[in-house]
């Protein structure tokens, strides 16, 4: 006995898995990372502000069936600064004959960007049923 519409639920399944691997992945990777990033802003240490103004938006990519992204920070000591142990926090710059103000003021922290990150994980799942919801 045949199955009517076979051929049409084949095709259909096929459009809308290519949709979903496509432009709805690459959404869902782009708002998790836009999210963890605004959530880092508020985290990072502000000097001059040329650390937090050389935040790039996420860059996406897909390939091979897997969609990958990143966002990050294009000054040069911003890897130096992201891993800095905090232990400075709240102590005067001009202990060390620097500026105004004090080390990781006012809310800065350690790992910025990985805790933005880390923050925005939390709520992930809720972010991508509503990206994928059907």
């Amino acid at each position: 006995m045949a199955v009517d519409g076979i051929k049409r639920v084949s095709l259909n399944s096929k459009k809308q898995f290519e949709r979903i691997m496509g432009p709805v992945t690459e959404r869902a990777v782009y708002v998790l990372l836009s999210q963890g990033a605004a959530i880092a802003d508020t985290m990072t240490p502000i000097d001059t502000s040329n650390l937090i103004n050389s935040r790039y938006e996420p860059q996406i990519s897909q390939g091979n069936g897997v969609t990958r992204g990143s966002v990050g920070y294009t000054a040069a000591y911003a890897p130096y600064v992201h891993d800095a142990p905090g232990t400075l926090k709240g102590l005067p710059r001009s202990m060390f004959g620097g500026g105004t103000g004090n080390f990781w003021d006012p809310n800065a922290e350690p790992q910025f960007l990985e805790k933005g990150m880390e923050e925005v994980r939390k709520d992930g799942r809720a972010i991508l049923e509503k990206i994928y919801r059907v």
